[in-house]
């Protein structure tokens, strides 16, 4: 009887002991369940690994769709640029005696134009074709005090009694140059080489004549002038980023309905800022 009695103490002991390991086992692998749910690390190693994975394909999606064909349209204002313009008198950078009443100051003889609005296609990362439209100004400062005289048969000019301060013979034109973009790889700061080249086709607007004189203060008169009403041109942009410089060359007469200016074309000079 009392081994009876010893075997049931034991075996409740022992039953016990069992139960209370059982249950603290539960309760370590519930409490490292919680932890392992809730569990957060900061630094390198592999829980940080899922993170950058996902950063790598989302920054290679963007650079894929950047490289990826597809066309761009939009107003904008980029292609600022600002140059010397020099007139070509058959070829040669010396006006001919029927035109030296358009003798000019060089340094004060100007390009100046902007675009407004943009079409575009992306064949990929490394080359777009775009077609623009903005506005041009040729500004020609004029040495001798002499009004263009307006409607006339031909470009006529007067001689005028008056010192003028500033005499200047612009033209403005909408033009619409078609853009091929050559593109380097993207560098570290965003940037690219561009070398960009095509031909323009230009519309007159008007012409304007501005002078300043201590007789009559500040007048302009706006005619065509004979400007020529279509011009075509053809440029080169050399561009890092944004900015670089151009050149561009009008290959039609300055001047229409004028013999005496015929073979008078310009020649541009000057950089690009893209803001």
């Amino acid at each position: 009887m009392k081994r009876l009695i010893i075997t049931a103490i034991f075996c409740g002991i022992m039953g016990s002991l069992c139960a209370q390991q059982i249950k603290a086992d539960s309760v370590i692998r519930d409490t490292t369940r919680a932890k392992k749910h809730f569990r957060v690390r900061i630094g390198s190693g592999s829980d940080t690994s899922g993170v950058n994975n996902r950063f790598n394909k989302l920054s290679k999606k963007i650079a894929d769709r950047k490289s990826k064909p597809g066309f761009t349209f939009g107003l904008t204002f980029t292609n600022f640029h600002l140059g010397f313009a020099t007139l070509l008198d058959n070829g040669s950078f010396t006006l001919s005696q029927k035109n030296d009443f358009l003798d000019y100051r060089q340094i004060k003889t100007s390009n100046v134009g902007f675009d407004v609005i943009k079409f575009g296609y992306r064949f990929n990362d490394r080359f777009k074709v775009t077609l623009d439209g903005g506005f041009d100004w040729t500004l020609i400062r004029l040495k001798k005090n002499i009004s263009i005289v307006p409607d006339a048969p031909t470009l006529t000019y007067r001689a005028d009694d008056i010192a003028y301060s500033k005499n200047r013979l612009s033209s403005n034109y909408f033009v619409m140059p078609l853009t091929f973009d050559i593109r380097s790889k993207e560098y570290e700061n965003g940037k690219r080489f561009h070398f960009m080249f095509g031909p323009e086709a230009g519309f007159l607007i008007d012409g304007m004549q501005k002078q300043i004189s201590d007789e009559h203060g500040k007048t302009k008169n706006f005619n065509d002038f004979h400007f020529t009403r279509f011009e075509y041109s053809g440029f080169i942009r050399l561009l890092y980023g944004s900015d670089g410089i151009y050149v561009k060359y009008n290959f039609n007469d300055m001047f229409e309905n004028s013999p005496d200016q015929k073979g008078l074309k310009t020649l541009s000079v000057g950089l690009v800022l893209g803001f």
